[in-house]
């Protein structure tokens, strides 16, 4: 049976099995069969088109970036080979392939036990996040049902900070009743709330960097289409140090820059497009809370104190293209490579998944309400800890990938994934499973059950607080005038 739905996936994949997974919530949800079928046409047409603008901008955005390396006198061993090796690898391995199937129906007891407010099968594909821990644990401690027992904790957790951040997600992007719940850009959502009294300590929500502030202020050159040509000029320069006095590396920098316009321009129109996949579903969930019509400040109002709201998990991919949460991602390109170098006793060069970091910092831009300035802040300090964690999780990694029948790449002795690896929280976990130490496995399962608790006895009151914590941020009017999907 694993085989079969190893060989289903690796035969499909995302952009086949997660529109048949949307059409079988809609028809869950009693959504009409013509709109349930388009609502699966969307999703398969979004996943597609990411797919193609991730794979044409990716291997651009490599060779500048090792071009930059090698401008440099720095050599990190462990190089960022990107998500997909891992996935693969995930699919690869017994004990994660058993996770997609136990996975599935755990999570479908969690929801309908009213455990968690979340609806993860919907975004059944992504469940990848959790099995390659459980994978890497396979490969260190060759205890299965330990490994198994990993996965489906980082499952629980992981609910447990979806549903934290849920009503802020929903509200910030504009899709009701729907969050993101993928593990691997998840957790960022800690760093947000955590590090946010000190960020308006020193007066970074004062600061109006949003895009609509860009906008207003800077004309034509606050638009993404311009930022995305500036930025691909500042990179791509960063890129042709040594040689910027020569004709090829002009016409490298201008073609990147217009490349990066393009994916800034593009990448929301293809949102839009994935994000219609899900608000039919969302706005069905909406209606059967609904009592009588209520003007949209009531009707959020309402909706955090509703006991019986419960929101559908959805693609990261919906909110990719929104224009602050693109904007602050790509800065953060440039910037991550730079403290890669710098940053003492790392071993990591994050590469390909530096494409990903927009997906990366949803979670945090949702907490801040678009303060780009904050997100940036957030993120270097979040993703420079987890270069630690990927440095330490290089040798282990690189061997379970190998194992599970991926190809290390020519030329490289380590290898890891930002995405997946550069994660503090999932790390520190995974540190403790592995030891099979009882006190360390049985810390990390006290520390989730009360939170796990606070949430079930005070979720409007922490959903309330993210309000007023977001409220503080200047210069963003709502999520209408975020991602549309008419």
């Amino acid at each position: 049976m694993l085989q079969i739905v190893n060989d289903i996936f690796q035969t499909f994949g995302a952009s086949v099995v997660v529109p048949i997974m949307i059409f079988i919530v809609a028809l869950f949800l009693r959504v009409q069969v013509r709109t349930a079928m388009m609502s699966a046409f969307y999703a398969g047409v979004g996943l597609t088109g990411f797919t193609w603008i991730i794979s044409s901008f990716t291997p651009v955005v490599t060779k500048i970036i090792k071009q930059m390396v090698n401008g440099t006198d720095i050599h990190l061993p462990i190089v960022d080979i990107g998500w997909q090796a891992g996935s693969l690898a995930s699919f690869g391995s017994s004990v994660g392939l058993s996770f997609f199937v136990f996975g599935l129906i755990l999570e479908l007891v969690l929801f309908f036990t009213g455990i968690t407010k979340i609806f993860m099968p919907s975004n059944l594909w992504n469940n990848f996040g959790f099995m390659i821990w459980g994978t890497l644990c396979f490969y260190v401690t060759h205890n299965f049902w330990l490994s198994l027992a990993l996965s489906s904790f980082m499952l629980l957790y992981t609910l447990v900070i979806a549903e934290i951040q849920a009503d802020r997600w929903s509200s910030y992007y504009g899709v009701k009743n729907a969050t993101v719940c993928s593990i691997h850009n998840i957790e960022q959502a800690i760093p947000a709330i955590i590090l946010d009294p000190l960020w308006n300590l020193i007066g970074l929500n004062k600061v109006k960097m949003t895009p609509d502030y860009f906008k207003n202020k800077l004309g034509a050159f606050g638009e993404p289409t311009t930022l995305g040509a500036i930025l691909g000029v500042m990179i791509g320069v960063l890129g042709n140090l040594s040689k910027l006095g020569t004709l090829a590396a002009w016409g490298q920098i201008l073609t990147f820059a217009i490349q990066l316009a393009a994916v800034m321009t593009i990448f929301p129109l293809v949102t839009g497009v994935f994000a219609k996949a899900f608000s039919p579903l969302a706005e069905e969930i909406d209606k059967r809370r609904q009592v009588s019509p209520k003007s949209e400040a009531e009707e959020e109002k309402e909706a955090i104190h509703d006991k019986k709201r419960w929101f559908l998990a959805v693609d990261d991919g919906v909110g990719y293209g929104e224009p602050a949460t693109i904007i602050s991602g790509v800065l953060l390109i440039p910037i991550m490579v730079v403290i890669a170098f710098l940053l003492p006793g790392n071993r990591t060069l994050p590469v390909v998944d530096l494409i990903s970091i927009p997906f990366m910092v949803e979670s945090i831009v949702a907490v801040t309400r678009g303060n780009i300035l904050k997100v940036i802040c957030n993120g270097i300090v979040w993703f420079s800890i987890g270069l630690y964690a990927s440095s330490w999780l290089g040798t282990i990694y690189t061997g379970a990938i190998s194992h599970y029948g991926v190809a290390i790449p020519a030329g490289i002795v380590l290898i890891t994934s930002f995405n997946l690896m550069a994660r503090p929280l999932n790390a520190l976990i995974f540190a403790a499973w592995i030891s099979q130490s009882p006190i360390w496995i049985g810390l990390t399962i006290v520390v989730y059950m009360a939170f796990a608790v606070l949430l079930r006895r005070r979720r409007s009151r922490i959903w309330v607080y993210l309000q007023k914590m977001a409220d503080k941020n200047a210069g963003f009017e709502g999520s209408k005038d975020k991602i549309t999907y008419e």
